[in-house]
């Protein structure tokens, strides 16, 4: 029988094994539980982390930078340890991107302290001469808007403490999103 020769009986056929490629790649790990991470050594975003990681979707940063590294050598060399499902258990939306226009920021946190980010995110260039990033100087002068914070931790079931509350007062935009990418690569507790 020439398959190839009948094109309805073709289209039926392959449309029959796209379906059942997709039950087989899709459906079944979901049911099977191999696809579900344990959260239970994920440290939970603080609410100044949470707000960070909300202004740093907002000026869009996951346009040009991912937060995954693939298990190549030349980015495992690069950037650390290849990403784990650990590393971005807990996020909604997941941040792993495609494009990479700056580097890749998931073990950013381990690699430079908090001053580093705060004159960076100033002047980009002031830290590489040849970066196209541009700077982001008025997130220092923006005075953090918590009015949702608490009820965004409630949502995403982060717990919430009242010294978080306390944490957030005076703080900046910018603290904030300092506070979330010194947060990027030690998802997993005890983590240094």
């Amino acid at each position: 029988m020439n398959v190839d020769k009948n094109p309805v009986i073709f289209i039926i056929l392959a449309a029959i094994t796209i379906l059942v490629g997709t039950l087989i790649t899709t459906f079944i790990p979901l049911f099977a539980g191999i696809t579900a991470v344990s959260t239970e050594n994920i440290r939970p975003y603080t609410a100044l982390e949470l707000e960070g990681r909300d202004i740093y979707i907002r000026e869009g940063c996951n346009n040009c930078h991912t937060q995954t590294v693939r298990p190549l050598p030349f980015e495992t060399a690069r950037y650390g340890s290849y990403s784990e499902l650990e590393d971005s258990a807990i996020d909604r939306p997941h941040l792993w991107g495609s494009k990479r226009t700056g580097p890749d920021l998931a073990r950013v946190g381990t690699k430079y302290p908090a001053q580093w980010h705060y004159m960076h995110m100033k002047s980009p260039q002031s830290m590489y001469k040849r970066s196209n990033m541009p700077p982001y100087p008025w997130l220092g002068d923006r005075k953090l808007d918590t009015r949702y914070t608490a009820k965004k931790m409630k949502v995403l079931d982060y717990p919430f403490p009242g010294k978080d509350a306390k944490d957030l007062d005076g703080k900046t935009e910018m603290d904030a999103l300092v506070s979330y990418l010194m947060r990027l690569g030690k998802e997993v507790k005890g983590t240094p």
